[in-house]
């Protein structure tokens, strides 16, 4: 059997891992994702020439009408703020970018 002062021990411990859970709730809801680099459209629009892909005409076709990558750059690292816990690779990058593109 355990003692009370075990129980008041495990009491406490279990509080202050509810505060630690609580900040790092807050910490992952704020938690802002940013992009370094000076990407305009002109350097988007290099990188998608050769890429005869839909995605890539559908991307390119969006950034020409937007008339910049700003817009894309904000939605992507809102979008992206979504996968941070399981991850951000390559193939989430795309998906994003295609959803980008289509809206």
């Amino acid at each position: 059997m355990r003692s009370p002062r075990s129980i008041r021990s495990g009491r406490a411990q279990k509080e202050r891992e509810t505060v630690v859970n609580q900040l790092i709730a807050y910490l992952m809801e704020n938690l802002i994702l940013d992009f370094q680099g000076d990407l305009d459209l002109d350097m988007a629009r290099g990188f998608l020439k050769d890429d005869d892909s839909d995605a890539a005409k559908k991307l390119h076709a969006k950034l020409l009408a937007d008339g910049d990558v700003s817009d894309m750059l904000l939605v992507l690292a809102d979008c992206l703020r979504d996968s941070i816990r399981t991850g951000v690779n390559e193939d989430v990058m795309l998906e994003n970018l295609k959803t980008y593109a289509d809206s």
